[in-house]
């Protein structure tokens, strides 16, 4: 069964059940009130029927019934009621409305309390048949009960009155179980929509499937409603908040978990926020905030997602790696297809010296710069690197040095490689962009100068280029900020900047002696995270 068709069912059976319990109470109610309010009606026109001062003196006559049998007639006509009796203190009656029975005794039983001078509503069988009456003594002027008004509505007569009542109230609930069925139905379909005509299986299975969804993004994402409370939260959310369960974070407001969300904001304004920076639980993340609209779009939400800044620099460290190896390789094959040109023409045109001497002193430079990469600097990544930095030089018609006092064998195995590959990198592909970018007609030169002497690694990169703009000098390390034209600059001095804060390292830069930019990078060899010498350790059993 389809849920429009459950809640339909549900709503009305719920509905039905409640209006027949209501029927039922109301009229069990207004028949009460019916018979009390008859009652009431009853014992009051006794009341008054036995004050009348004819009907008292009547019982001195010798036949009473000759003045009071036209009195109460009268009333009874006037009043409505089925019957008036009066009868002395023997129960014999004094009036009737059928003469035939006055002189007989009253029927019904319910005399007692009447003769002990009590006013009573009773409901008692009589000679006309079932009857609600009201019942008063007649009191002589010493006081003394000398007979009984009896005024009577019959229980046939009241059943009617309550019929034509039941009726009203059957219409009445008929009528509000129609108007319950319309709104059934209006609501069964006011939640199929606002389900987007989803069956309860299938939002369960979309539920699922969310919820893996979510713990397979690498990105850690939290959303919040319109009030600014948390309602989702991934596993990766609540790994940067050092939390074990969502039930923590569930239903909090926003402020009280991260104050620098800006998620209010968003839901403020309906503005999206991509590829910002912010700090959460003391860890730098670049976080992309979305608002959630509904179908009037108006903003019922926002959601987050964020990602430890560390993770991204390490993904584009990885990338600059694979640019540099495919550039080193590309521009040494270009550089030899270059050389093997000239070599072929100088043997076409029978120049064989000259041909023998451009081998030997390729052959020598590369197997001289081979040579002492290997020796003083074993590592391969970091010597492959510069190897591939030295090609793309020649290609673009730079002198790319490294000194001949470098030397890089003593690097302490805690140091990642990669991050050395990316501070060298970088820094060489900064001087070179510096020429690229500032045409000069003197020499283009960059040196590189490695050392592992005494307990730091020392690594120089200085250039001739135009240097870097006094207004730039404080923030070039920054993400974004670059003094060269174009997209997509400022990346690499903010990669190496974090590469050496990671290493526990320093950088800084000052203009050279030819009107360039030397860059400085120190690392200490000492793994910072390293518990001292001689530390001693203390377990307990």
């Amino acid at each position: 069964m389809r849920l429009q068709t459950k809640l339909i069912v549900l709503i009305c059976s719920l509905l039905f059940t409640v209006l027949v319990l209501l029927s039922v109470v109301i009229e069990y109610m207004v028949t009460s009130l019916l018979k009390d309010q008859i009652g009431t009606r009853a014992l009051k026109v006794a009341e008054s029927v036995a004050s009348i001062p004819e009907i008292r003196y009547a019982f001195d006559l010798p036949d009473p019934s000759s003045v009071i049998q036209p009195i109460a007639e009268d009333i009874r006509s006037k009043t409505g009621a089925e019957f008036i009796v009066i009868g002395n203190r023997d129960g014999i009656r004094y009036s009737h409305p059928y003469p035939d029975r006055i002189g007989k005794e009253m029927v019904g039983g319910d005399n007692g309390p009447v003769l002990q001078g009590m006013s009573i509503i009773s409901e008692a069988e009589g000679s006309l048949g079932p009857s609600l009456r009201g019942k008063v003594p007649i009191h002589s002027d010493n006081g003394d009960v000398i007979g009984i008004v009896s005024i009577g509505f019959m229980i046939d007569d009241i059943n009617q009155w309550d019929d034509v009542y039941q009726r009203q109230i059957f219409i009445i609930a008929l009528g509000a179980l129609l108007v319950a069925l319309i709104g059934a139905v209006m609501i069964a379909r006011g939640v199929r929509r606002s389900i987007h005509g989803l069956e309860p299986e299938e939002i369960g299975a979309l539920y699922m499937e969310k919820k893996a969804i979510l713990e397979s993004i690498r990105e850690a994402l939290l959303a919040i409603d319109s009030s600014g409370r948390i309602t989702m939260a991934n596993q990766q959310t609540l790994h940067i908040l050092g939390l074990k369960d969502d039930a923590e974070l569930l239903g909090k407001p926003i402020q009280d978990v991260v104050p620098t969300t800006r998620l209010l904001e968003v839901i403020r304004t309906g503005q999206s926020h991509f590829d910002e920076m912010m700090l959460i639980n003391g860890q730098e993340v670049v976080v992309n905030r979305v608002p959630v609209f509904n179908r009037k779009q108006e903003v019922i939400g926002a959601v987050a997602s964020f990602r430890n800044k560390s993770e991204l620099f390490r993904l584009a460290e990885e990338l600059s790696q694979v640019k540099r190896f495919a550039e080193g390789l590309r521009a040494q094959t270009h550089e030899y297809s270059n050389k093997l040109y000239v070599i072929s023409g100088l043997i076409q045109l029978e120049s064989y010296q000259e041909a023998v001497e451009m081998i030997s002193r390729e052959s020598d430079v590369h197997q001289n710069l081979i040579q002492f990469i290997m020796r003083e600097i074993p590592d391969p990544v970091i010597g492959g690197l510069l190897i591939g930095k030295y090609n793309r030089a020649q290609e673009l018609k730079i002198q790319f040095e490294i000194d001949r006092e470098s030397s890089f064998r003593d690097v302490p195995g805690w140091i990642d490689k990669d991050l050395l590959v990316t501070i060298i990198g970088n820094l060489a592909d900064n001087a070179m962009e510096a020429h690229l970018e500032h045409s000069i007609d003197d020499e283009k030169k960059i040196t590189l100068f490695l050392s592992d002497l005494g307990d730091d690694l020392m690594i120089e990169c200085e250039d001739n280029g135009p240097g870097i703009p006094p207004h730039w000098s404080d923030s070039i390390f920054e993400r974004g900020v670059s003094s060269k034209e174009g997209e997509h600059r400022g990346i690499g001095l903010s990669l190496v900047k974090h590469a050496v804060q990671r290493l526990g390292g320093t950088i800084q830069h000052e203009p050279s002696a030819d009107h360039g930019t030397i860059f400085f990078v120190v690392i200490p060899k000492r793994n910072p995270n390293a518990v001292p010498a001689g530390t001693a350790f203390v377990t307990k059993e």
